[in-house]
C-alpha cells in the first residue's frame, strides 16, 4: 500500500530522515514514537505525499510519487484519511459540515452521503455537537471530528500524528478504541505518539507492530514498551 525504500529527507542541508525503508500491509496497525523534533511528522507527510524524498524511493498504491501529477495525487490522497495533532477546522462551518468537507471537495453530492455522514457522526459520538462550531467543542471532541474527517471518504489507510497528545487518558482510551475497530475492519493504521503506556495499553487488544525513529533511523523498537 505504502512502501518506503532507502528514503531520506534533507532540510536545508542536514538530513532529518535517512535510510528508512518500510512497508505499510493492508491491514497492518503501526505505532511510530521517538522523541520530539525526531521526525515522526516529517515521516508521515512522506506516506501522504505533502513531502517528496530527497533520495530513495517512496510508492503509494504500487505507484512511484514522483512520477505523479497533481491531480494523481490528489485521487491517491483519497485513499488515505489524515488526523492532524493540531485539527484544523473552518471555524465558520458547523461540525458537521467539516467533516462533510472531503467530499465537497471531491464533487461527490454530500446530500446522497447525507445518511453515511450521519452514522459516521454517530460512531464518533458527536450527534449532539454536530451542528456547533469548531471553537464550540473540546480538545476530545475536536479529535473524534478530526478522525470522523479523516475517514468520511472510506480510505485505505489511516495515518494520526499524536492524536492523543492533547487529550486526557479518557478520551485517548476512547480515541483509540475506534481506531482499533477501524482497524479491525481491515484499515491499515499508523500512529504517531509519544506516549509509551498508550501503547502498552493498546498492545493487549491487537497485534501492532512498534517501530521508533533515532537518530534520524526508523529501528523496531525492543521489547521493553
Amino acid at each position: 500500500m505504502i512502501e518506503l525504500d532507502n528514503v531520506a529527507y534533507s532540510y536545508g542541508g542536514d538530513d532529518l530522515l535517512s535510510d528508512i525503508s518500510l512497508r505499510i500491509q493492508p491491514g497492518s496497525f503501526h505505532f511510530l514514537t521517538g522523541p520530539s523534533g525526531s521526525g515522526k511528522s516529517t515521516f508521515l507527510k512522506l506516506c501522504y505525499m505533502d513531502l517528496t524524498p530527497s533520495s530513495g524511493l517512496v510508492q503509494v498504491f504500487g505507484q512511484d510519487v514522483r512520477g505523479l501529477a497533481r491531480d494523481q495525487v490528489a485521487l491517491a490522497r483519497r485513499r488515505i484519511g489524515v488526523v492532524h495533532q493540531d485539527c484544523r477546522f473552518l471555524d465558520h462551518l458547523s461540525v458537521a459540515e467539516n467533516i462533510a468537507l472531503p467530499l465537497t471537495v471531491a464533487g461527490r453530492d454530500v446530500e446522497a452521503e447525507k445518511d453515511n455522514l450521519k452514522a459516521l457522526i454517530d460512531w464518533v459520538g458527536l450527534r449532539g455537537q454536530q451542528q456547533q462550531r469548531p471553537p464550540e467543542l473540546s480538545g476530545g471532541e475536536r479529535q473524534r471530528a478530526a478522525l470522523a474527517r479523516a475517514v468520511i471518504m472510506g480510505p485505505d489507510v489511516i495515518l494520526a500524528d499524536e492524536p492523543t497528545g492533547n487529550v486526557d487518558w479518557e478520551m485517548s482510551q476512547r480515541l483509540m478504541s475506534l481506531l482499533i475497530e477501524l482497524n479491525k475492519m481491515g484499515k491499515s493504521v499508523m500512529l504517531a505518539t509519544h506516549d509509551l503506556n498508550l501503547i502498552r495499553t493498546t498492545k493487549n487488544q491487537i497485534s501492532a507492530r512498534v517501530l521508533r525513529i533515532a537518530n534520524r533511523k526508523l529501528q523496531l523498537a525492543g521489547a521493553d514498551l
